[in-house]
């Protein structure tokens, strides 16, 4: 059960990453709701939280018609069914045949998956292929192998799904093949190096240049920005300086399933907003993952575009960050302004 004011603040952001975590209770009209409930806010003096749906009902409150919060666990075993199944399957199933195992609409059930993991059951699919690939390509297997044993009927196939990021061959062999251009620049945050495939920007990071950057990317034809990667770079600094506003900046980055699914989560989080390690878990659909998160945003190599800055520590201290606290506390400063 989080504490009072963690839960108070939950359901004034209607966070539906705290939905199952505890319900509310209002005790003045004698209903509960999830954290996320889209009714009307009641006054604090009026509500009281509960771990469980039964301890509400214990209580002598109801369940509210509105966000149904006593159907939490049915969602959440429905998103572990349509896990199981795409895992387990040869062929990942299609959306309608998922919904028919779970008792939900396609609608419906795509909704509340995309809700519990931050990605459709197609891209879930798609993700945990691209992970195997990556798994036997540590493992010794050959690129066609390892495209074929994870389940794609052809090369091309995996190369269309993966086409905003890197190649097999480039997990494999540290860039090898790959070009980087790079530059470093002054910000109001202190020097900052930004490197780009010709897919997007790979690195972003403070302090560190060349030497960084190669270990990085050891095979790699590394090379300094030309007068082409100006404007990438211009696009870049701007967002850095003013790092709430939406951007469109295209992105070469590769992680496991779960790490996307993480860095998916991260991007959602408003601007001058923060979250901690333990919300994104839940977010994300894995509760216990607090460590495993803590490592995915440390392998999150493109700061502030993928904000690891907005995740804290649950007592709501800033925890660590790469690139020094003093950065992460100037770019929370920069989103609240």
């Amino acid at each position: 059960m989080v504490d009072d004011k963690m839960a108070w603040r939950a359901v004034t952001n209607r966070d539906r990453s705290f939905d199952g975590r505890f319900v509310t209770g209002v005790m003045t009209t004698g209903i509960y709701c999830r954290p996320s409930c889209a009714a009307r806010h009641p006054r604090r003096e009026n509500v009281r939280f509960f771990a469980t749906a039964k301890q509400a009902e214990a209580a002598g409150l109801r369940a509210c018609l509105r966000c149904r919060p006593n159907d939490v666990a049915r969602d959440e075993a429905a998103v572990q069914a349509v896990i199981d199944a795409i895992r387990t399957a040869e062929n990942a199933p299609g959306l309608d045949e998922l919904a028919g195992l779970t008792g939900y609409s396609p609608a419906h059930l795509q909704r509340i998956f995309k809700r519990e993991t931050g990605l459709s059951p197609a891209a879930y699919a798609r993700a945990l292929r691209a992970e195997r690939v990556k798994d036997a390509l540590a493992g010794g297997a050959s690129v066609t192998e390892a495209i074929y044993d994870a389940g794609y009927g052809s090369a091309s196939r995996f190369y269309e799904e993966r086409k905003m990021g890197m190649k097999p061959s480039v997990w494999k062999n540290g860039g090898q093949g790959v070009t980087v251009h790079w530059a470093t620049v002054a910000t109001t945050l202190g020097r900052m190096m930004v490197a780009a495939t010709g897919k997007g920007v790979c690195c972003l990071s403070f302090n560190e240049g060349e030497k960084q950057l190669r270990e990085r990317f050891p095979k790699a034809d590394i090379r300094e920005g030309s007068d082409d990667f100006q404007k990438l770079l211009d696009d870049v600094v701007a967002q850095v300086e003013a790092p709430g506003r939406p951007h469109n900046i295209p992105l070469d980055v590769q992680g496991t399933a779960f790490q996307e699914a993480v860095w998916q989560e991260l991007r959602k989080i408003p601007e001058g907003e923060t979250r901690s390690y333990a919300d994104i878990a839940a977010a994300i659909g894995k509760p216990k993952a607090v460590r495993a998160v803590g490592s995915a945003n440390g392998a999150n190599h493109v700061a502030v575009l993928i904000p690891c800055h907005r995740v804290v520590r649950s007592d709501g201290t800033m925890g660590g960050y790469a690139y020094g606290l003093e950065i992460k506390e100037k770019l929370l400063e920069k989103e609240s302004e």
